[in-house]
Parts: structure tokens; sequence; C-alpha cells
């Protein structure tokens, strides 16, 4: 494989991310790039290889570690271009791991992407094309939650709509540590925090419960 390739995803180095994934990330970002002449499938301001290595595909895959992998599903909410739910479906395939990823997306050219992607790349992934607000009684592993909606209206989701669940994982940006503040007043959480590998005031939210306080 070329050194050019390896180097690029040399961050990923201390997880379980194998080198026949980096070519299905190689192969995903050839899609992105494609579609994105049509689509807005990324901002146009991330849409050169290096800034979706950089700013998607590594700050995506750096929450292997806190999936589940003794569940049947993972499910991703507002999937969006795939980021994470595609990226965590490469490295589950290429770990021969047969977890089945929920993708839910309400845009119609959104999901037909992830449906094109998943075949193209045989993903193993069932895309949603709904709004997952108005879905009840969901059951599944682990929750991704990766620029989708704000925490509070994260937090509020998952406790009325997911009847049953391993873990939920939240992607906090800057202003992440206030609102992850603001969010433990109104609620009680069993939680880890992991740095994340791509920005140093971003950092990743591995909760395990919540419960509303009274």
């Amino acid at each position: 494989m070329d050194q050019e390739i390896l180097n690029s995803y040399s961050r990923l180095n201390d997880l379980n991310v194998s080198r026949e994934t980096f070519l299905d990330f190689e192969n995903y970002i050839s899609l992105i790039l494609e579609k994105n002449k049509k689509i807005n499938i990324i901002s146009q301001n991330t849409a050169s290889k290096k800034a979706i290595i950089d700013r998607h595909i590594i700050d995506s895959a750096q929450i292997i570690d806190f999936v589940d992998f003794n569940s049947d599903t993972t499910t991703d909410l507002g999937s969006g271009g795939g980021m994470p739910g595609i990226i965590v479906a490469i490295i589950l395939k290429n770990m021969k791991n047969d977890m089945n990823v929920h993708l839910y997306e309400k845009s119609y050219h959104k999901s037909h992407f992830l449906k094109e992607v998943s075949e193209k790349l045989n993903l193993n992934t069932k895309v949603f094309q709904k709004n997952i607000f108005e879905i009840k009684n969901l059951e599944t592993g682990t929750i991704m939650s990766r620029a989708f909606k704000p925490m509070p209206v994260i937090l509020d989701l998952v406790y009325e709509n997911f009847s049953k669940y391993k873990n939920l994982i939240c992607f906090m940006g800057k202003s992440g540590k206030k609102v992850f503040e603001n969010s433990q007043k109104n609620w009680k959480m069993e939680y880890t925090e992991k740095k994340s590998l791509t920005n140093e005031d971003s950092f990743l939210i591995n909760i395990k419960k919540i419960k509303k306080k009274n």
C-alpha cells in the first residue's frame, strides 16, 4: 500500500484499524467527492481529500473503542453523509464483525447515497429514510451522535425514543464543556471522557446511563 496513504491515517495506529480498512476509506472518499459535485454530502469547505481524512474520517473512526461489540446493532442518529455510521461499518467489516449499523437520515438524497456506498463497499448497514424523532421503542447497542443536534436534544431523544441501548457516544466541540456542564444540571449520567484525536479543544463522551433529575 502507498506509504502516503498509510501516513494519512497514522493517527489511527493505536486503534483496532487494519490496512484493508484504509483502502475502504479511500474508496469512500472518492464516492463522497464524486457525489459532492451534484449535492452537498459534506460542506464545500471540507470537500478535499485531506480535509475529509482529518475532519471526518479520523474524527469518526476514533469512537471504535467505545462501540459495544456484543450487540446485534449500533445506531447513527442523523447520519448525513455517513460520519460516523459508514466509518464504523467499514471498520466492523474489516474486523469480520457482522453487527448491523442502522443509519437514520431523513434526506432522500443523502439516504440514497448511504445505500449506494453500503452496496459498493459491501457494508452491513440498514438505511432508514425517516425522522428518528417520530420513532418510538427503538432498541440497539451503541448510539452515535456527531454533528446532529445539541446535546440536550440528543439526551431527550434517547430517553424518550429508545427503550433499550448499551451506551451513547457524543462528539463535543469547542463549546462542549459548557454544554455538557449545563446538561448535567438536568441529567444524571454515568460516563467517561476521551480527548479528541483531531482537535485539542474537542472531546468524546461515552454515556452508559442517563436519568432525568427531578
